[in-house]
């Protein structure tokens, strides 16, 4: 994202790109969630590391946790095929680990092989429902669709599991921006997002654009009235 072309885009243009799925930020590793905060807390059974890993408390067993650290990698380098026979294999002997059947949804979900990628998040939730990250996936699958309002739906029950969960804040601020058009919530996710994560460039101007935006449209509603 900081090749000159991507540079020298229009700032709604770059925010729809911002919107597509970034399959390897968000893979699920060690047997964690997936990507979060630096800051360190408790919600469902998910702790957040030093390096902003938020961490399932099932940890599996040393014996299997680098069949599943193998799968991981084979999904960082690009290889699905090898990752997704990994963490099948994995489930057939640990069932019930959430961020496998998260990381098949994310594998399923690059290859536009939603119902895969719903029915996988769908195990995930089964053992867990109130798994952040699995919420947070669902809802970008369901954006994905087309289905603005389950999406939201999903984002807010990830935060409801985790209320510092910052990619929901992220996605709800997308969501909001983009699709729903209600932007002083998306502003608001957008601000919630920055405060968990610090400062980020690319938000940090959304955030003016939507301040711009707003005062704008208050503008224009007093003339009118």
């Amino acid at each position: 994202m900081s090749s000159p072309t991507f540079s020298k885009k229009p700032l709604s243009a770059r925010r729809w790109l911002a919107a597509l799925p970034l399959f390897a930020m968000l893979i699920v590793v060690g047997c964690s969630s997936g990507p979060e905060t630096a800051k360190t807390q408790e919600s469902a059974g998910v702790t957040v590391d030093e390096n902003g890993v938020a961490v399932d408390a099932r940890v599996a067993p040393p014996a299997v946790q680098t069949m599943y650290e193998r799968a991981v990698a084979s999904m960082a380098a690009g290889d699905t095929i090898d990752a997704e026979l990994r963490f099948q294999e994995f489930l057939l002997q640990y069932p019930n680990y959430p961020g496998a059947h998260v990381n098949l949804a994310i594998i399923f979900a690059g290859r536009d092989d939603f119902q895969a990628a719903e029915n996988s998040l769908t195990d995930a939730l089964i053992i867990d429902p109130r798994h952040p990250v699995a919420l947070n996936q669902l809802g970008m699958l369901q954006r994905q669709q087309g289905k603005f309002q389950e999406a939201e739906t999903a984002y807010v029950k990830a935060l409801e599991a985790d209320p510092n969960y910052a990619l929901a804040h992220y996605n709800l601020g997308i969501l909001n921006d983009l699709y729903l058009q209600r932007l002083e919530i998306a502003l608001q996710h957008y601000e919630q997002y920055q405060a968990l994560v610090g400062e980020d460039p690319q938000v940090a101007r959304w955030i003016t654009d939507l301040n711009r935006r707003i005062s704008a449209a208050q503008r224009t509603a007093n003339v009118t009235e």
